[in-house]
């Protein structure tokens, strides 16, 4: 969440008017930074957060976001019939926590844990959460290891590609965990096998690999990594274990890739993260966390609670939460099934592909991803074209309610300027006419009022949000 300051003492007592249409108690004011003393009406404070909250933009419109943004009445509703329940509470709900049982071994099986293995796994807040417990067993199991063998222990690095989403980053920062980032280069916008083993040693808590950068939509090859890591430890000794981060990719994959192994089919991967509420098409928040065998989740960051008379093992950062998320995802389980998922998620990859293609033939863009992998693509504009950039594209767009993100590349391509389309369901190809026709609008305008560029110090500072 973000972090927000308290405001100055002169705006302290600052008051928002009401609209005297909604107002049936008179004489009393509302302030805006502090509890007001007295009450309001239901509908009355209804309405005026509903005024303020016009300001946001239209979810629908937002091409930056992985996260749902539609879900069917019927989900709704029993979103709202569970939001009451704590998912922490086993014992009051002991059927919520058997949803959760279920769509567990739903993704084991999705994600080809072996029968015999034990798969292990929860859910969590998102897939934040997610990576942070993959990050935390991974950690816990290097010292194990470490000090089994009576070695120094002080200096665990994680190695990942610079494309990470900032979860890794907070993960590295609040356990004291060196990040070992690859850079992204021009042709090689993510982690590869080479690279990654050359970052190892023997301090490598694991590999991070990503199932579908946040930058341009594109999958890391698990395979090609994992197999450079195992000439590693043929060469070297070191036993250096892979984390997926298929936060996007872990709900896309298994129907639109079958036969791309990335998953536990790959011996090497140690665990894997998705989040529900992105291309699992449940609203925020809920992610899941998925280990391949019981030992690789170490026991003594097991919490067990009593539950109906015995002892539930929990392993969470977060503790309440309401189960309306773990009840969607089971619904959308039930309700989509594989021929359900696979026909959404390949309609949002049709569009994707749709609108790509149109793009890099109107004249000034370049293509970076074209929607392949995730159904999500980047695009630049030609080196020679200097009277506008992505970010005067980005913010005209905007006025029209379209949010397309513009965003510098990380270390060794910050000067690298795209923007990115994120097609999730309810993105129609109506609704990608329109934007394209307004696309068209915009670089006529822009072609026409060439715009003074900022100096890239300041340049840069126009990013938008891309996640």
């Amino acid at each position: 969440m973000p972090l927000h300051t308290q405001v100055d003492e002169d705006s302290q007592d600052e008051e928002f008017d009401i609209n005297p249409v909604y107002v049936r108690e008179m004489g009393y004011e509302v302030p805006r930074y502090r509890l007001p003393q007295h009450s309001m009406l239901p509908a009355t404070a209804l309405q005026v957060v509903r005024d303020e909250l016009i300001l946001d933009g239209n979810a629908r419109l937002n091409l930056a976001t992985f996260v749902t943004t539609w879900m069917e009445p019927e989900a709704e509703q029993l979103m709202t019939e569970c939001a009451p329940k704590n998912m922490i509470d086993k014992d009051e709900y002991p059927q919520t926590a058997e949803l959760e049982r279920r769509c567990v071994n739903i993704l084991s099986n999705l994600w080809n844990a072996p029968a015999a293995n034990q798969a292990t796994g929860c859910s969590t807040t998102g897939s934040s959460e997610a990576c942070m417990l993959g990050g935390m067993a991974l950690l816990w199991r290097w010292r194990a290891q470490r000090k089994a063998a009576a070695l120094d222990a002080a200096k665990p690095n994680l190695v990942m590609g610079s494309n990470v989403q900032v979860c890794w980053e907070k993960f590295c920062r609040y356990w004291s965990v060196e990040p070992r980032k690859v850079p992204m280069v021009p042709g090689r916008l993510h982690l590869r096998g080479t690279e990654a083993a050359a970052k190892c040693d023997e301090n490598t808590i694991g590999v991070v690999a990503i199932l579908g950068s946040t930058m341009d939509g594109s999958y890391e090859p698990v395979v090609e990594i994992s197999q450079a890591l195992d000439r590693l430890r043929a060469e070297q000794g070191h036993d250096i274990p892979v984390h997926v981060d298929a936060a996007s990719g872990g709900f896309v994959a298994p129907f639109l890739q079958r036969d791309l192994e990335w998953d536990f089919r790959v011996p090497r991967v140690a665990s894997i993260n998705a989040s529900g509420h992105k291309y699992g098409l449940v609203y925020p928040g809920v992610g899941w966390v998925m280990w391949r065998t019981p030992d690789a989740l170490p026991e003594d960051l097991i919490f067990r609670v009593n539950y109906l008379g015995g002892q539930m093992p929990t392993f969470a950062l977060n503790f309440s939460r309401p189960g309306a998320q773990v009840a969607a995802q089971y619904y959308n389980f039930i309700r989509l099934g594989c021929q359900g998922y696979r026909h959404i998620h390949q309609t949002c990859q049709d569009v994707a592909l749709y609108l790509s293609g149109k793009i890099a033939k109107m004249g000034p863009f370049e293509l970076l991803t074209e929607g392949r992998d995730l159904p999500v693509f980047a695009f630049k504009l030609r080196d020679d074209i200097t009277g506008y950039s992505v970010f005067d594209l980005s913010e005209r767009l905007r006025q029209r309610g379209w949010q397309v993100p513009a965003y510098t590349f990380p270390e060794d391509m910050t000067d690298t300027a795209v923007m990115r389309i994120v097609v999730r369901n309810g993105f129609s190809l109506d609704l990608a006419n329109l934007l394209l026709d307004d696309l068209r609008l915009h670089l006529r305008y822009l072609e026409h009022h060439p715009q003074t560029q900022p100096p890239p110090e300041i340049q840069r500072k126009r990013q938008s949000f891309r996640h």
